[in-house]
């Protein structure tokens, strides 16, 4: 009784269950990260050696790629066991010591959630394909042969060739919109969504905070399976798939995108409300509809938190009208959703050469870029070695892992070039990631880029997100507030961001000349902490090469 007495009286603080709104993510590729035994690949053990690194970034969170039993033939992307982890990354033990050691540095925990499909090793496959009557032959999407022998339908894999496999033991052919090794769920089935709905509340019991949900979108296609309709060749784009991939010839209306899908998300945020304050963010890779889809997958508050679609992960450079474009159009179609924004990823080009490469000033130009990034409404990931300004590393063939790059070879080079080792140390073997041969090569070109040889040095790329992720949690209008854009010209972008009395104004310029904007004439109050050197004066802001200012209308 004593004791219940003293919990009412000092009861510990609540969870904030809107933490996730304007967080910070920091995505850990487990491969690529540290290893800790010397086996060439990253683990577990060597994230938790490296936390706090990610701590004093200034990081809310983490996000950690797949580390779940898988044979890697998409490098665990292909999941043969939810409940477990891979040898190569550790045991279930390290995987709890990394979720204490993350909570005890401040940080919250996000794992990868890849449930649209599984490993063809994964014994819900095993059994499914089995029979056409075993209580599995409807958790997964079987379909026969149209009478010619061939696919049911039009539809593609992302990762080439017809999204349809044939299987001799069902003499059926079974959906994958990628790998044939990994074949789609059913999410028709109400026993699959029962199963992944256990898989979740089975890793939020052991701690983790949340999930990236991996390609949201796929999870339902249409039981009737219709042929997808030709994409005029005007409105095809490279957002979601390589521009020399026949994927992006379809319109796909059909295998993915679907209404369903808002019933079951609705399901999954039941899920997520049972505990503390769990989130997700949901990917969405959908070339025509991405925000439409991310606004109704956000809004309302009962599916998922928040979602990212492909807009700034797309090989079209970043521009100020783009920026506004897209900001604006998502906040007309979800005005109560949630975006959350990235520049790179383990499945894109880094930014540091997809957009930087022909800058007059690299680094300046990816402390203005990762400035504005970190400056709009909406979460941020940050991808691993983006705070170094790691360049896509430039590999031989013989060296690719990548299945994807492999099949599309050369005109598309694959995911490899953006997945190398982590760089900690620029004289130690592969930059302290391994002592032994890594998985991919650590490129020699990005060791002068190395933690230890920019940590102390103000005018790095590291120090100055360092500072910058300091000035925005100082002033959390930049995490949290709303955002209004101001009009401006060429290669420069305003906007203002207001949470309670709190008002901001953001002036950016994204090119190598000089540039002024005028702000109307208003008296204007720098802000200081962020590093960057914008000047105002009788109510226009002058800035340099790469300039950005902050401040506030007096």
């Amino acid at each position: 009784m004593q004791a219940a007495m003293r919990k009412i009286e000092n009861p510990a603080p609540a969870a904030d269950r809107d933490w996730w709104r304007g967080a910070v993510i920091y995505q850990i590729y487990p491969r690529s990260f540290q290893d800790s035994n010397g086996d060439g690949i990253g683990d577990l053990k060597g994230i938790i050696s490296r936390l706090p690194h990610i701590a004093d970034l200034g990081a809310d969170a983490v996000w950690i790629s797949p580390f779940f039993k898988s044979p890697m033939k998409d490098f665990g992307y292909d999941i043969s066991d939810y409940l477990d982890i891979d040898p190569m990354f550790g045991t279930l033990a390290d995987f709890d010591a990394m979720i204490a050691e993350a909570h005890r540095l401040g940080l919250k925990v996000m794992i990868d959630g890849v449930i649209s499909h599984t490993s063809d090793l994964h014994p819900w496959f095993k059994e499914s394909r089995a029979s056409r009557d075993n209580a599995k032959a409807d958790w997964y999407v079987w379909a026969d042969a149209k009478p010619d022998g061939s696919p049911p339908n039009n539809w593609l894999s992302i990762f080439g060739g017809s999204a349809w496999q044939w299987d001799t033991r069902r003499m059926q052919y079974y959906l994958h919109n990628f790998l044939s090794e990994q074949p789609d769920l059913n999410f028709h089935n109400r026993d699959v969504q029962d199963a992944l709905l256990d898989v979740t509340r089975f890793w939020l019991d052991r701690g983790v905070d949340g999930f990236r949900l991996d390609t949201i979108n796929f999870y339902f296609h249409s039981a009737g399976l219709e042929d997808n309709p030709a994409l005029p060749p005007e409105e095809r784009n490279d957002q979601t798939a390589p521009a020399v991939n026949p994927y992006n010839f379809q319109d796909h209306i059909y295998d993915k995108s679907r209404p369903e899908n808002l019933e079951f998300l609705a399901r999954f945020r039941a899920v997520l409300d049972e505990y503390p304050a769990a989130a997700a963010v949901g990917e969405v890779g959908d070339s025509q509809r991405g925000l439409e889809v991310v606004a109704s997958y956000t809004a309302g508050g009962d599916k998922v938190q928040m979602c990212y679609a492909f807009d700034f992960l797309a090989p079209e450079k970043i521009s100020a009208a783009k920026v506004r474009t897209v900001l604006e159009d998502f906040g007309k179609a979800a005005s109560d959703g949630w975006s959350c924004w990235a520049f790179s990823n383990h499945d894109v080009v880094r930014h540091a050469s997809r957009w930087g490469m022909g800058e007059a000033d690299r680094t300046a130009y990816l402390k203005v870029v990762s400035a504005l990034l970190m400056s709009l409404r909406g979460s941020v990931c940050i991808y691993q070695g983006e705070e170094l300004g790691l360049t896509e590393a430039s590999l031989a063939f013989e060296d690719l892992q990548d299945p994807y790059g492999i099949r599309f070879w050369p005109e598309f080079k694959g995911r490899d070039g953006c997945r190398t080792p982590m760089v900690w140390n620029k004289d130690a073997a592969n930059g302290g990631f391994s002592k032994a041969k890594p998985w991919l090569p650590a490129p020699a070109d990005h060791l002068a880029k190395a933690v230890d040889t920019q940590e102390g040095d103000a005018a790095s790329l590291l120090e100055h997100y360092r500072r910058f992720l300091s000035f925005r949690r100082s002033h959390p209008a930049l995490a949290k507030g709303n955002i209004s854009f101001l009009d401006t010209q060429g290669d420069t972008v305003a906007f203002s961001r207001r949470e309670g009395n709190e008002e901001i104004v953001c002036v950016f310029n994204l090119g190598s000349a000089p540039a002024t904007v005028d702000l109307g004439g208003r008296g204007l109050q720098p802000l200081a902490g962020h590093g960057l050197d914008g000047k105002a004066d009788a109510g226009a802001v002058r800035l340099g090469s790469y300039g950005a200012w902050f401040g506030r209308f007096a």
